[in-house]
Order: C-alpha cells, then sequence, then structure tokens
C-alpha cells in the first residue's frame, strides 16, 4: 500500500485505500505461485524419477553422494515451494481484506453523493440545511459530521440534533472512518509478514530455516485470520470434504495447502494423494518447530518425525508398497497415519489400531509402521491391490508398566478414539475409487476396544467388512453381533501365552485387579484363571476368543511362555504382525483383507 504501514497512527487516507489496486496485489500472487508450482515440480522430479533411478541402478560412493546432493536440493525445492506459497495466500489475503473496506468505503461514498454531501480530505462529511426550525420555521444549519473509527467505544451525548442530514452524516463519516482504519490495520499486519518471509543466505536449508518457516506459517495464519481457513469444512461429512475439495480451483487448493497442510492433511475425505502431499509439508514445519524445544517429550517426537521422514525420502524397496502419510501431528501423545499402499485405488483397504503404550516414538516409527508393511505385502500376494495403514490417531493409554496400566484404564481413551476411527474410515471409503472396496478393521491390544467402540456407532464402521481382533483385551460389548458386520465376519486371535487376553474381568474379582495392580503380570495370568473358570470374561467384557462371544477364532502362533528362563515373558502379545514370530497370524489377517477370509485356518474358541 505504497509502502505505508497502517495502525493507528497511519497515514492511510481514504482516498489512498479508494485507488489502492487490488489486482496488482492478486497478480504478483499468482507470480509466487508459479514459481512456488515450478518448485514443487522440481521435487517432484527429483523424488520420483532422479533418486529411484540412481537408488536402483547405482552402487558406489559417487553414486550415494550424488543420493544425498539430490535430497539436499529436493528440501530446498520444498523450502521455496512452503515460502511462496507463504507469499501468495499473505498477498492474497491482503486483497481480499482491501476490497472488503473498499466497498464499505465505496458504499459511504455513493451515498454521501446520492444526499448531496461532501467527504473531505480528512474522511470528515460536511451536510446542508435541512429540516424545519422549531421555533421560526426556518432549516437547521448545516454542519460537519466527524468519523469514529470505533463509534462503539464512544458513549452517546444524549442530544439529537434537530437536522435530519447530521446523522445520516454521522453515519457516513463512520463507514469511512472505520474502512480506513481496518485497511490499515491489515496494511500493518501484512507489511510484517511479508518483510519477514525470507530465506536465509546460501544454498542449504538448515533446521533452523525450517523452524523459521513454522514461525511464518503461523504468522501468516494469523494474519489472514478469517481468509480460507472458516471456509474448511471440519464439520462436514467426509463425502461433503470430498466434493467441497473437488469443487475447488487449482489456485483455491494450492494456498490451502501452502498455507494450511495441517488441517488438510488430516481432513478425512480429502483424496490421499492431497492428504499425503499436505502431511509432507506439514512434517517439515512440525521437525522445525519441535527443534526449538529441549524438553524430552519434544525429543522423543522429533527422532519419531526424523525416522518417518527418513522412510518416505528413501522410497519403497523392491517388492515393497509406498508410503503415504495420511496424517500427522505432535498433540497429545502425538499422531501419525501412515498407508503402505494408495488407500484411493486399492481394492482391499486394512487399517490397524495399535494399542497400549503406542505413542509418536521411535518403538512407532519402526515397529508399529513396519507391521503396515509386512501386512500389505502380504495381502498383496492374493490378488487385487491392498493398502494395509496404521493408524494413530488418538491417545493410547501410557504406562511404564503396560499390563498395569490395563488395570486401571478406562473407556474414555477407547470412545474418543473409536470417534475418531469411524470418522478416518468414512473418509478412507469415500475417498476410494470402487463402489464397494473391501474393508478390513484390525485392533490389537487397548486397539481392539477403540475398535469395538468404533463399532458400535449406528451402522458400525463406514464401510467396514471385516474385523479383527488380536491380544484383545475384549472390545466393550459381549457378542460380535453387536459390532455392525455379522458374527461370521468377525476374526480374532490369542496366543496361548499372551497375558493380555486373560486378564480378569474387572466386574468378576477385586482380587483380580490386585493381581494385575500389585502381582505383576504373573499375578494377573494366575488370577485370570482363578476368578474366571468359563474363561469368557476379560477385563473390557467378554473374552472375544471365547465360543460365547461368537468370533470366527484364526489361528496364530503360541509365543513365548509367560514364565521362561528365570524371567516374566510378555513378547506373546507383540508377535501377532511379525511374519518371522508368527506366519500363521500373519497371513491370515492376510487373507482376511484380501477378501478370502474363508481360506483362513481356524482354530477353537475358548
Amino acid at each position: 500500500m505504497r509502502g505505508r504501514s497502517g495502525g493507528a497512527g497511519s497515514g492511510l487516507t481514504w482516498s489512498v485505500l479508494r485507488e489502492v489496486k487490488c489486482a496488482e496485489l492478486e497478480q504478483a500472487a499468482d507470480g509466487w505461485g508459479r514459481v512456488g508450482n515450478r518448485a514443487d515440480a522440481a521435487r517432484d522430479r527429483i523424488e520420483g524419477q532422479l533418486l529411484p533411478g540412481l537408488r536402483d541402478t547405482q552402487r558406489g560412493e559417487a553414486p550415494d553422494a550424488a543420493v544425498r546432493g539430490l535430497r539436499r536440493l529436493g528440501t530446498n525445492f520444498q523450502y521455496i515451494y512452503t515460502e511462496c506459497g507463504l507469499l501468495r495466500t499473505a498477498l492474497n489475503s491482503l486483497a481480499h481484506e482491501i476490497k472488503a473496506q473498499q466497498r464499505v468505503l465505496q458504499g459511504a461514498l455513493d451515498d454521501a453523493a446520492a444526499l448531496n454531501f461532501t467527504v473531505h480530505a480528512d474522511g470528515s462529511v460536511t451536510y446542508p440545511a435541512a429540516g424545519e426550525g422549531l421555533v421560526d420555521g426556518k432549516p437547521p444549519a448545516g454542519g460537519t459530521a466527524s468519523g469514529v473509527p470505533n463509534p462503539g467505544m464512544v458513549p452517546p451525548s444524549g442530544l439529537v440534533a434537530p437536522n435530519p442530514n447530521a446523522g445520516k452524516a454521522q453515519d457516513i463519516a463512520d463507514r469511512v472512518a472505520q474502512a480506513v482504519r481496518a485497511a490499515a490495520d491489515a496494511d500493518w499486519r501484512y507489511t510484517r509478514i511479508l518483510r519477514s518471509l525470507k530465506a536465509h543466505e546460501g544454498l542449504g536449508v538448515p533446521v533452523a530455516t525450517w523452524t523459521d518457516a513454522a514461525a511464518d506459517a503461523a504468522a501468516v495464519r494469523d494474519a489472514a485470520r478469517g481468509y480460507l481457513r472458516d471456509a474448511i469444512p471440519h464439520d462436514a461429512s467426509p463425502a461433503e470434504r470430498k466434493a467441497w475439495w473437488a469443487g475447488l480451483t487449482d489456485e483455491q487448493r494450492e494456498e490451502y495447502l501452502a498455507v494450511y497442510p495441517d488441517r488438510i492433511g488430516n481432513l478425512d475425505g480429502i483424496p490421499a494423494l492431497v492428504r499425503d502431499a499436505a502431511n509432507r509439508d506439514n512434517l517439515q514445519l512440525l521437525m522445525g518447530k519441535l527443534e526449538g524445544r529441549d524438553d524430552d517429550d519434544s525429543a522423543t517426537k522429533l527422532a519419531a518425525l526424523r525416522e518417518i521422514d527418513r522412510q518416505l525420502r528413501a522410497g519403497p524397496k523392491a517388492g515393497e508398497p509406498p508410503m503415504y502419510l495420511l496424517g500427522i501431528g505432535d498433540q497429545g501423545n502425538g499422531r501419525a497415519i501412515v498407508s503402505y499402499g494408495n488407500p484411493d485405488a486399492a481394492r482391499n483397504v486394512a487399517a490397524y489400531v495399535p494399542g497400549l503404550n503406542t505413542s509418536l516414538d521411535m518403538g512407532f516409527a519402526e515397529g508399529d509402521l513396519k507391521r503396515a508393511r509386512d501386512l500389505s505385502i502380504a495381502a498383496n500376494q492374493y490378488g487385487a491391490p491392498a493398502a494395509a495403514i496404521t493408524w494413530l490417531g488418538y491417545d493410547a493409554p501410557q504406562s511404564p508398566d503396560g499390563l498395569r496400566s490395563l488395570a486401571v484404564a478406562v473407556d474414555g481413551r477407547a470412545e474418543q478414539g473409536g470417534r475418531a476411527f469411524h470418522d478416518f474410515m468414512g473418509g478412507v471409503k469415500a475417498a476410494n475409487v470402487h463402489d464397494d472396496p473391501h474393508m478390513t478393521a484390525i485392533g490389537h491390544s487397548y486397539g481392539s476396544r477403540t475398535v469395538g467402540s468404533a463399532a458400535q456407532h449406528p451402522g458400525g464402521i463406514p464401510g467396514v467388512d471385516e474385523i479383527v481382533f488380536v491380544g484383545s483385551p475384549g472390545v466393550g460389548v459381549d457378542s460380535a453381533d453387536e459390532l455392525g458386520v455379522g458374527r461370521d465376519h468377525v476374526f480374532v486371535g490369542a496366543a496361548a501365552n499372551d497375558v493380555v487376553t486373560k486378564l480378569p474381568s474387572k466386574a468378576e474379582s477385586v482380587l483380580g485387579v490386585a493381581g494385575v495392580g500389585f502381582g505383576g503380570p504373573a499375578a494377573a495370568y494366575a488370577f485370570g484363571d482363578l476368578v474366571d473358570r468359563r474363561d469368557d470374561d476379560v477385563w473390557f467384557g467378554r473374552d472375544p476368543a471365547s465360543e460365547a462371544f461368537g468370533a470366527r477364532r484364526i489361528e496364530v502362533g503360541d509365543g513365548p511362555p509367560l514364565v521362561g528362563k528365570g524371567k516374566i515373558d510378555v513378547d506373546a502379545h507383540s508377535q501377532y504382525f511379525d511374519p518371522e514370530l508368527d506366519i500363521a497370524s500373519v497371513e491370515n489377517m492376510a487373507l482376511i483383507t484380501a477378501g478370502q477370509a474363508d481360506r483362513v485356518k481356524r482354530e477353537e474358541p475358548r
């Protein structure tokens, strides 16, 4: 705005505001958008063509150095894309706000012209004589009204001017003053933002630069306020969100991805390719944000984010499905949703919900993600393309001793997680290109209780045809018939030595709770058999592996004994997804995922 920085003391006048050419701001925004798009295309070429070609065909010190250089160049282009997007949105948002105030101003000027009032350079409004005097009948004299930028802050005088033009002039003057004040405020906010959007010197993009980029994104959001943000359909259904995104122009989509990658990347119903692109950018911003902190929680999450970033950049090995980042965040214990295979294009889609003690840490980034990758690889051996998802979209209970955590865990986190998982699966179904994709929900440990909660919503879990529980301490219902898919489509794996599947019912025995709370896993196991002689009740309801529950029990490995080699061993609870330690379990879940549940190997219920 001609180099002016607005605010209370701004030199902005209504005549200057009227002449601002917002089209020039929008043209500049388009220019930055084109630069950003070219940077994004260059990054795609590096990561989609050049890097895979080098990794797959070249070995040695020189190719390795070239790979490192290309990765650094790809990061540079990603940063350029991010900053150009912020510049574009800042300029468009400024134009949006200025045009709004120009409309207010023009309306006031038009009203003044219609009434033959004069609007002076300082915004005051002169009006002519009008009305009828109470004494001599002569029209009261005209006068001049000065605008008040915030009329609500000025107490009324209690006097009514006899000239009817006085009130009209005051209203016009107030509107002029308010438009100028609001435009000056916008000018001031965006001047600060635009001056801050600049890169460090040199060709590198160090961590500090991404920390600055995270601050830049937050500043643009704060300055832009309602621009773009208020239109995001957070309260809509997944199908409505998909339609909203499809109805945007390319330019609008690019702005949303630049300024709100976290919201778009975690919006159920948005296409997977879009969510992946948004979350990859948000991943960089999150790492930059956490880099500036020194607490243990931030350090733990940062290590996990770096590992996820490393895997995304490394790309799939031969025979492995590609990764798609469908969700990422640092709230609570952390959020991460990763798919192996495109869930929009796959005919078969499985989503795995991890349980107790799961959080955004290295164990999750290395272990829980591998579970989905191994399941996807196994399921793809059975025909139609399959995608497998690890879904950490809730705060699972945390405890230094996971088994003790179950003794005190309540249903609240499962209920909250169940709602989130229900919505996520609705988004998967809405975004999938097939009319009726085959979808499977898999819950492990406390995650089975979360899946059980999602299934109890009206209509069950959207799109889900099969439900699998492994290592379950109960799912919150007493019968497979209550899960919305029919008992023949509910499958349960319970290793013989998995103590979690035998935790005693909290409703049956205080003694059992004491065993878990004070005696450790061995006591819990012993008390489980002591107080529940029917073997059909566990911590969160009826044992899913029991005959009374009515599900189809699948064959899984026994796992190592609870007590062996002089120590307590609970590894039987964590081996269901490991093809090297429990191939029977992995193969059965793969068959169910692939829509070939009739081929699973069965085991007698308890």
